[in-house]
């Protein structure tokens, strides 16, 4: 299945990640062939480069090189936080009108077959803001609560740690709809009901900022959400709270 592509030239590829296709083979699940890398190589018939990585749950903005250059000279972008990044998510509960999280995030062990723990001195500083763009509450009863609330919220990552959007909100006690590692099993096994056929992680790379690596020149590109995402929020149009 061809990949959305948003923007290409013969530096580089940006493309609308669909939620659920890894960004290339992994250890992790040696089974799975199919990934962005080897999409878009059979897509544009030119090898691809990983720039930066976007979780397999996770929709959006993804961009790729076309030479071990470019990808070098963008990586060092993402890795001296020079990009700009806008995300959008659904989490548990009624989040703040808007504020910065700001969490050192340590390496976790995630060894298979171990409890995920975190490894001592490996903390990196994270700092995480967001505004909320709205709440819902849905009268479905979630464990000992009689109704279920949820909060729409813009994200911007200031780093790019692993998970850091993901992890940052569980430690707000917000975790994201639909996340298997760090979510709520409560919230997750109601949408399962409610929701069988978006059943994703609510998360959505929206836009992201970089400088071109041969005009230097800032581009911006924008990621509509999917149809499993618009479905939700098309649901959630009647629960809105003021």
């Amino acid at each position: 299945m061809s990949l959305e592509i948003l923007f290409e030239d013969e530096y580089l590829v940006v493309v609308n990640k669909p939620a659920g296709l890894l960004v290339h083979r992994t250890e992790l699940d040696k089974t799975e062939e199919d990934a962005v890398v080897q999409r878009l190589r059979d897509q544009t018939g030119r090898w691809v480069f990983p720039v930066h990585r976007l979780d397999r749950g996770t929709s959006g903005v993804l961009v790729m090189a076309f030479s071990p250059q470019t990808a070098r000279y963008l990586s060092e972008q993402f890795a001296n936080a020079a990009t700009a990044k806008t995300y959008h998510c659904l989490v548990r509960g009624f989040c703040p009108d808007q504020g910065v999280i700001d969490y050192p995030l340590a390496k976790l062990n995630e060894q298979k077959g171990m409890s995920r723990f975190k490894i001592e001195g490996t903390e990196k500083e994270a700092q995480t803001e967001f505004v909320c763009v709205q709440h819902y509450q849905l009268p479905v009863p979630v464990s000992r609560y009689d109704a279920m609330r949820l909060s729409w919220v813009e994200v911007s990552p200031k780093q790019g740690r692993k998970h850091q959007i993901r992890r940052h909100f569980k430690h707000q006690f917000h975790p994201l709809v639909g996340d298997t590692c760090y979510g709520c099993r409560h919230i997750n096994k109601v949408v399962r009901t409610l929701w069988p056929d978006e059943q994703r992680l609510m998360l959505h790379a929206s836009s992201l900022t970089f400088f071109h690596p041969h005009t230097h020149k800032s581009m911006t590109f924008n990621a509509p959400l999917d149809d499993q995402l618009n479905a939700v929020l098309a649901k959630l149009e009647a629960y809105k709270v003021a």
